[in-house]
Formats: structure tokens, C-alpha cells, sequence
């Protein structure tokens, strides 16, 4: 599961440095045409998984997931190689709308993996299968960037699609999904939609970790769109695409080295507190970015970021794990992954409005009041609903 996730991971992120280009080499447009569509058909995607996330997450839960995964490849993989096709904007449009629906893959894989392991090591595991997902997605848009110069953009896309098809086939044939019958206990029974969604109302610390799902995607994904913008700001104009790459893929860098740690520690001193620590942590280490005068300073900052970030969402699948019984986990998961995705909607739009009327110094510090406030929720969720009736209960014995 690694390798597929590696492979889609890499592969999804593989065209999106010259998704504009792609649409400007359609026609003479203005660069505010080309900029407008760009945003479009880079959001159509996200807005997309946003809405069938719960839908796919319930169909897992009854059919199984292997299938599923298998589907999304096949999914992703037409899509992306009709891409190489287009030859307008709408049609590219339409595709990235369509490779959205299938755009589940590695939550559906993550919410596999949660049930094939025992909850006392959920954490270490899912943090190891998220380092497959990072490595990709530092290596793709790296990749891409090389084929699209070799072979053009059109052909890039029809590469891109067999890697993408491969991952289907590693899903297939190395595999193996234990299913279980639905009974009468609580794990495993069938649930309905009104159940499901009734059990995450009626557990508050899940409520509210689902709830930061889309929180901190918002502050994450609101730096991304003008990261360029600042290097260029701190930096000067030279060699502005490698700066930028050397500042996004110092986040991944962190997040790759300690994902796997802090989904240890999760499952050693509990995911709650592990998390109310990264979330705090990840708001302290947002605050320098406001201030930094030279790129490699931005870039330790990043590294930093990242660092904090990374154990997040490990942690967060390993408490649904936790907390979800098996027969409904994926379309908590599901909910889970909706909630994120429209993190990923807010998130740039919030961020280019922030810099467009204040600065872009000051997304830093609109970023890390999300972050830090985040953390506060849940630190006040886990000491009212999980510490405070702990402490009671020990009492009272």
C-alpha cells in the first residue's frame, strides 16, 4: 500500500507546476484568464472529492475497499490520460471535475490499513503509510516538471496515466483485505447514515477532531498559493522556481522524517494529547514566517512547520480508529476526508484575500491564530469530555 500511494501521490502532483502553462499553450490568452482558470480547474478537483468523500466512505464500509482503490486508479488514471487530449480549456475543466470524484484514493487507503491493524499500534502505522504519500508528492511535481520540458505537456499527461494505472495493479495483486460479516455487537454491525453521523455527534472529542481536520487545512493550504510571491518578496526575482520548490518541499522533508514518530508516541501517551501538542507547536512555528528576511530562513521555518504538521493526520486517522467501530470507519473516514478537502477550497482563496488587503506577512499570523485556536478547541474538548470524567471516575472508586 505504500507503493501505490507513492505512485499516486506522485503522479497526481506530477502536472500540477505546469497546469497553467497547459491551459495557456490552449490559446493567445491574458495572463488573467489563464490565472482565473487555473484557480478553477485546480479547485473543480477538490470540490468534487469534498462532496463524494462520505458517499465512497460508506460504499468501502459495505463492499470493501480493495475494490474501491482499484476503481479510483482506474478512475484517476482515464481521466488524467484523456487530459493529455484536451484541447481547450473546457475540457480540462470537465476532466479534473471527473478525476475529482475518483480522488479518494490514499483516504480510502489510510482508512484501510486503520482497519487491517490493532488499535495499540494504529498510529506508528498509519504515520509509516503517510511517509509513501509524502515521498510521492515530493518527488512528482520535481518529475513532472523534467518530463513536461522532454516530452511536452500532452505526452507528460499519458505517462502520468500508466503510473496511476500501475498503482491499481500493485492494489490488485499484493493486496488482501480481511472482510468480516456484519453481526449483531457494536463493531461490527451495520449502521446507518443517521447512526453514523449521530455516534461522531455524541462523541465531542471526535467531533472536534474531525472538526480541525478542515481547520488546519485552511491555515496550511492558505500559505501555498503565495509562497512564490514571498520568495520572490525576501529572495529577488533569480532563480525564483527553485527557491520556491527548495520552500515547499522543506515542509515535506519534516513531515517526512517525524510522521512515523509521533504515530508512535500517539500510541504510546495517547493521540489527543500528541495532537493538542503538534497543533500549538505548528501555530508557535507559523509566527517567524512573518518575520523572515532571507530564504533560508524561510526554509527552516518550513522544515520546521512540517516537522509539526506531520504526526497530524496519522494521529487524527488512528483516533477515528479508536474511536469509530470497524463497520462505519470508513465513512467516518470519509466525513473526515470531505471536511478536509473543503479545507483545501477555503484555505487559498482566504489566503490570496489576506495578502491582497494586508500583506502576505500577515496570512502568517491569521494562519497560526488557526493553528493555535485549533489546539485550544481541543485541549478544551479532552479536558471536559475525557480527562475531567477520567478524574472522576478514579475518584469515585
Amino acid at each position: 500500500m505504500w507503493f501505490a500511494n507513492f505512485f499516486i501521490a506522485g503522479s497526481t502532483t506530477m502536472v500540477i507546476p505546469f497546469l497553467s502553462l497547459y491551459i495557456d499553450s490552449f490559446g493567445n490568452f491574458s495572463d488573467v484568464y489563464v490565472q482565473n482558470w487555473s484557480g478553477w480547474v485546480f479547485l473543480v478537483t477538490f470540490i468534487a472529492a469534498f462532496i463524494f468523500a462520505p458517499i465512497w466512505g460508506r460504499v468501502g464500509d459495505k463492499y470493501g475497499r480493495k475494490k474501491l482503490l482499484i476503481f479510483f486508479a482506474s478512475g484517476i488514471g482515464l481521466s488524467v490520460f484523456l487530459m493529455g487530449f484536451a484541447t481547450n480549456v473546457w475540457q480540462l475543466f470537465i476532466l479534473r471535475l471527473f478525476m475529482g470524484i475518483f480522488t479518494g484514493f490514499i483516504p480510502m487507503s489510510q482508512a484501510l490499513i486503520a482497519t487491517q491493524t490493532p488499535k495499540n499500534i494504529a498510529g506508528k502505522v498509519l504515520g509509516t503509510l503517510q511517509t509513501g504519500s509524502i515521498t510521492g508528492t515530493l518527488m512528482g511535481p520535481l518529475l513532472g516538471g523534467a518530463l513536461a520540458d522532454a516530452f511536452g505537456y500532452s505526452a507528460t499527461f499519458k505517462w502520468v496515466a500508466i503510473t496511476i494505472i500501475l498503482s491499481g495493479l500493485i492494489v490488485l495483486f499484493g493486496i488482501r483485505e480481511e472482510r468480516f460479516e456484519f453481526a449483531t455487537d457494536k463493531e461490527h454491525k451495520a449502521y446507518s447514515r443517521k447512526e453514523v453521523i449521530l455516534h461522531i455527534i455524541r462523541h465531542p472529542i471526535l467531533l472536534v477532531v474531525m472538526l480541525i481536520s478542515a481547520l488546519v487545512q485552511i491555515a496550511h493550504f492558505s500559505v501555498q498559493p503565495i509562497l512564490s510571491l514571498y520568495v520572490e518578496e525576501i529572495h529577488g526575482p533569480a532563480n525564483i522556481a527553485f527557491f520556491s520548490g527548495i520552500a515547499f518541499s522543506a515542509a515535506g522533508l519534516g513531515n517526512l522524517l517525524m510522521s512515523r514518530k509521533w504515530g508512535k508516541l500517539g500510541d504510546q501517551h495517547g493521540y489527543i494529547k500528541i495532537l493538542i501538542a503538534l497543533l500549538f507547536m505548528a501555530g508557535i512555528v507559523y509566527i517567524p514566517g512573518a518575520f523572515v528576511t532571507s530564504i533560508w530562513q524561510l526554509v527552516i521555518v518550513r522544515f520546521l512547520l512540517g516537522v509539526s504538521i506531520g504526526g497530524i493526520i496519522p494521529l487524527r486517522m488512528a483516533y477515528i480508529r479508536q474511536e469509530a467501530p470497524l463497520s462505519m470507519q470508513g465513512e467516518v473516514l470519509g466525513y473526515n476526508t470531505s471536511l478536509r478537502f473543503l479545507g483545501n477550497i477555503i484555505g487559498p482563496a482566504l489566503g490570496g484575500l489576506i495578502a491582497a488587503f494586508n500583506g502576505i506577512s500577515t496570512v502568517f499570523y491569521v494562519t497560526s491564530g488557526l493553528l493555535i485556536l485549533s489546539g485550544g478547541f481541543l485541549l478544551f474538548a479532552w479536558y471536559r469530555y475525557e480527562y475531567t470524567v477520567e478524574k472522576t471516575h478514579s475518584l469515585s472508586q
